[in-house]
């Protein structure tokens, strides 16, 4: 049989339901209580199913078909709602959603904090976020897996990209709480040679802070894994202070004072130069700026 409700008569279904009368519904859409109660009366001749009992002087009730089909009604309305909300936010310029890559190492609270202030001013944005490993973010972006990346600099950026610094995030020169130079004050490169390396990144990456001090290197593409590493003993490491802040590293890693530590990772947002960045990226591009520079 062919569909012939419509949206109005499941509004005036799920009115009457929640208000538990017909005359309230006509009040409050300006309709005649004879209007009302004619339109669900089609919708249940439409749907083949009574929706509610009628009895003289009585408030209407859901019969069970009538209270299976309420949540159903509400869902048909609701997706209507976000289907108008969207088309409204592309008419105005604004995406419809949003793939966000960053590299797993940025700095966990400015991110949460930017998500949640770009959730308030655009509800109804569908956001898709990807964390992955020194490379991956800027592989999305390229194959257009992602409209906007996070990630630190380095020097080999595909052409097809553009870039914007938003902040910097301090390196410190650290290792396990067992290590033998967690017993030494200050340490020097003469020092720190003696003992393995951990860095980041393969050496042809030009990722800061790639050059060794030591001859002896293990090189992983994760700040996590690196720190995995430290933690059993296998080497000492720049990292980012928020990742020897995280709490199940803090305890069993020693930040070393050492006459050399890299530059800062300078953070940077990235997208494809062909496909400029809408409100809501450069919404959350604004406010991940300023949520990096208070931790900083």
């Amino acid at each position: 049989m062919a569909q012939q409700w419509n949206l109005e008569q499941l509004r005036l279904f799920v009115g009457v339901a929640e208000q538990r009368s017909f005359s309230a519904v006509a009040r409050a859409q300006r309709k005649a209580q004879s209007a009302v109660s004619n339109a669900i009366a089609l919708l249940e001749a439409d749907l083949g199913v009574t929706l509610f009992e009628r009895s003289s002087g009585r408030q209407p009730r859901l019969t069970e078909a009538g209270a299976a089909l309420l949540e159903e009604a509400r869902e048909l309305l609701r997706q209507c709602e976000r289907l108008d909300g969207r088309a409204l936010a592309l008419m105005r310029g604004q995406e419809a959603q949003l793939r966000v890559a960053q590299d797993e190492a940025m700095p966990y609270q400015p991110v949460i904090d930017s998500l949640d202030e770009l959730a308030r001013q655009f509800p109804l944005l569908e956001v898709q976020l990807a964390s992955g490993a020194q490379g991956d973010v800027a592989r999305r972006l390229v194959e257009r897996r992602a409209d906007l990346g996070l990630l630190f600099r380095h020097e080999n950026m595909p052409h097809a990209l553009e870039r914007r610094a938003l902040g910097k995030v301090e390196m410190v020169t650290v290792c396990a709480v067992n290590h033998p130079l967690a017993q030494v004050g200050r340490v020097n490169r003469q020092q720190l040679a003696r003992h393995r390396q951990l860095l980041i990144a393969p050496r042809e990456s030009g990722y800061s802070g790639g050059d060794p001090i030591s001859p002896q290197v293990w090189r992983a593409d994760s700040f996590y894994a690196m720190a995995e590493l430290l933690m059993r003993g296998l080497g000492w490491a720049w990292l980012p202070r928020h990742v020897v802040q995280y709490p199940t590293y803090q305890a069993q890693m020693v930040e070393l004072s050492s006459e050399w530590t890299p530059p800062a990772l300078v953070v940077e947002l990235v997208w494809r130069r062909d496909e400029p960045l809408g409100p809501a990226a450069q919404c959350l591009a604004e406010r991940f700026a300023v949520h990096l520079r208070a931790i900083g």
